[in-house]
């Protein structure tokens, strides 16, 4: 359904946006959109509303790391009930399964590199069909969910003349 479709482009894109205005870029009545909305929630497909927030900019620390996770399953353990342990920590924004070189790709938040290497060393790695963690802290970030958190119309490459 292509109307479904455009109205989760503009919900990723600015979810504060009215009903009305989201009728108006949809092609939609008001009605018809709160009744596609109350669908997909209702389908799980949308499952909350959030801000892009850049942490760099706020007055509180937090500190993020992409932790790779390799496992080894036996014949009692899915995928899900590993998943299942992993998600339920409040520590762990993000969790994936992912075809490649690991596993999982967990997305892990603290409120120092110290209490998120402790958090993996001390909750993830004891899990027994864990069987190799890689943690990577996050530096700097430039973008998230599609918004651009630099100036971006800056060019700071230096210029090299013939």
């Amino acid at each position: 359904m292509d109307a479904q479709r455009d109205l989760l482009a503009l919900l990723l894109d600015d979810a504060r946006q009215s009903t009305e205005d989201l009728a108006r870029q949809t092609g939609l009545s008001a009605d018809e959109v709160e009744a596609a909305i109350d669908d997909l929630e209702a389908a799980g497909v949308v499952h909350g509303y959030q801000a892009v927030v850049d942490w760099a900019n706020a007055d509180e620390e937090r500190v993020e790391a992409h932790v790779e996770l390799n496992v080894e399953l036996d014949r009692e353990t899915k995928y899900e009930d590993i998943a299942r342990r992993i998600a339920n920590h409040p520590e762990v924004e993000t969790l994936r399964l992912v075809s490649g070189d690991y596993d999982f790709s967990a997305v892990v938040v603290g409120d120092s590199m110290r209490d998120v290497s402790a958090f993996v060393a001390d909750r993830i790695a004891p899990i027994p069909e864990v069987t190799q963690t890689v943690t990577h802290f996050v530096m700097d970030t430039y973008k998230h969910r599609g918004v651009d958190f630099g100036g971006g119309d800056e060019d700071d490459r230096l210029s090299v003349s013939p």
